[in-house]
């Protein structure tokens, strides 16, 4: 039987950074088309899924390390893709029980899945809404539930900036929310590079993504250290994210370096 042209809204004719994301970390939440866009790329770069498992090591242990470090117990995860082991609330919540996040994407699947697996936790939201509107974020009630503007807060940019193509917005972005949150707060960047990446790859990559729903760009190194603006990066500054603290639960640094990632501190 084919597969529909829409699921819960979502355009299945095109392939999604969300669902692709999820092929590669072996879900099964994906189409067709996903599919083939992935084994495309992973056809040129059979390091892909690799890639994929690395960032979202680095998320829990970027989760697990402002929790217990920093004390910070407010979460904002803007583009958080369709749910899979290891969530922040859930990373979040083995250090400190009474974390609260805040989760956004405008995937329709991606958001009918987040509303099905928090539907009974009142320390946890789901909005729907694209990350390039901050201002209706921002404002929207559910999360003003939740945060306290008073109190420090950690704004996840994870593997999504790669999605706003312009260099000045992403920034932007960037600037926003470090606006909105107080003294003590952190911003998290990770972000796929070409910098040191044959051409080849970075080509088939970049044409795939051009045919979804979400083209991307895979900057270099200085334009990512850019999207940080005025941010203090806290140790060990912008790098591959394996070697970001890799020594968290016996994780190791030995990994690629398709993914860039740091921390800011908002001052």
């Amino acid at each position: 039987m084919p597969e529909p042209q829409t699921a819960g809204g979502a355009d299945v004719t095109r392939p999604s950074p969300a669902r692709l994301y999820n092929y590669y970390l072996g879900g099964k939440d994906n189409f067709a088309v996903d599919r083939k866009a992935a084994e495309s790329i992973l056809a040129v770069m059979p390091e892909g899924r690799q890639v994929a498992r690395e960032n979202r090591a680095f998320l829990r242990r970027v989760v697990r390390h402002l929790t217990l470090e920093t004390g910070i117990r407010q979460f904002v995860d803007l583009g958080t893709g369709l749910p899979t082991e290891g969530n922040v609330h859930e990373v979040a919540r083995e250090a400190a029980s009474g974390a609260r996040v805040v989760y956004v994407d405008n995937d329709p699947i991606v958001l009918a899945h987040g509303e099905a697996l928090l539907a009974r936790d009142d320390q946890t939201t789901f909005i729907g809404a694209d990350m390039r509107e901050p201002e209706v974020i921002l404002g929207d009630p559910r999360l003003k539930a939740l945060i306290d503007f008073d109190e420090p807060v950690a704004v996840l940019f994870v593997s999504v900036l790669q999605f706003v193509p312009d260099d000045e917005e992403a920034a932007g972005l960037v600037r926003r929310f470090t606006e909105a949150v107080p003294p003590g707060s952190r911003v998290v960047i990770s972000t796929i590079t070409g910098t040191g990446q044959r051409e080849d790859k970075v080509e088939t990559i970049t044409a795939a993504y051009a045919n979804s729903t979400a083209p991307a760009v895979l900057r270099p190194r200085e334009r990512i250290e850019r999207l940080f603006g005025g941010l203090d990066l806290v140790a060990p500054g912008l790098v591959p994210a394996p070697e970001w603290h890799p020594d968290v639960r016996g994780e190791t640094g030995n990994g690629t370096s398709w993914v860039l990632a740091g921390v800011g501190a908002v001052a």
